[in-house]
């Protein structure tokens, strides 16, 4: 086992927002666990408990007992946006990273992101539509209705991407920490304003093709959800253009420590 505990700063933080993920984490943690420990960088896991009704938290908590690498914290505002955005800013690793539970993207997959691999980047967003990238499993439907999104996200806010809704992307510590300030969104659609804040700020991004497994337990609704995202760019939009997402930044206590 190669796992690096050290004093350094990890080079990656691994964020994973959690609503009732109690019974899905035993089956894809283990994996994690297995990949990044035989790993040649220092890492942390962070899972972020967001609201769950069922025992997440409970199981996050197991895992970490044994693992100084893992974290566990809490957001009670409600959707992956919050979650996110306080796994991030609790972050201390050079790229954040984060991560669905059901990690329909095998962990293995991360070694894409990184800088030995991309080189320099600000935002890495993996893709499952850019050439090279393999959808398993997916429904027909669920494709069309994820195609429909993108179109409206291209239209009303980011032009030139294949998908900004992969639940698998990876940010600088610093474009993290110059963007998040200015997050308003909480739901589905939370992302799309992430990567539009990142453009309007001058970030580099770029989509990285990923294997990609669809789960039969996905908890997006196709329709609902879709109508409410589209809701949310229209918001995002406006937010632009009202100056909402005039540079916030924050002080970044891990860079204010190391210099």
């Amino acid at each position: 086992m190669k796992c690096r505990m050290s004093a350094r700063q990890p080079l990656l933080s691994l964020i994973i927002p959690a609503y009732n993920e109690g019974e899905r984490l035993p089956k894809t943690l283990p994996q994690v666990f297995t990949y990044l420990e035989a790993q040649n960088y220092p890492f942390e896991i962070i899972i972020v408990n967001n609201n769950s009704r069922d025992n997440t938290r409970e199981v996050a908590l197991e895992f970490a007992a044994s693992r100084p690498y893992l974290r566990v914290l809490d957001e009670m505002t409600q959707g992956k946006g919050a979650a996110v955005r306080t796994g991030m800013l609790a972050a201390t690793g050079e790229y954040l990273f984060m991560a669905d539970a059901d990690f329909s993207m095998p962990i293995d997959e991360i070694a894409k992101f990184l800088p030995l691999q991309l080189g320099d980047y600000d935002v890495a967003i993996g893709s499952r539509e850019v050439a090279g990238a393999v959808r398993y499993n997916e429904p027909h439907y669920r494709h069309f209705m994820g195609r429909v999104f993108n179109f409206y996200v291209k239209l009303l806010a980011i032009p030139g991407f294949e998908d900004t809704q992969c639940g698998f992307k990876c940010f600088r510590r610093e474009v993290a920490w110059s963007i998040l300030p200015c997050q308003t969104i909480d739901g589905w659609a939370f992302d799309v304003e992430l990567l539009f804040i990142a453009l309007r700020q001058g970030y580099h991004i770029i989509e990285v093709p990923i294997d990609w497994y669809y789960g039969e337990n996905s908890r997006v609704s196709p329709v609902r959800d879709t109508i409410n995202m589209i809701r949310e760019v229209l918001r995002i939009r406006y937010n632009g253009f009202t100056g909402r997402y005039d540079s916030r930044r924050q002080p970044d206590p891990v860079a204010t420590k190391t210099h």
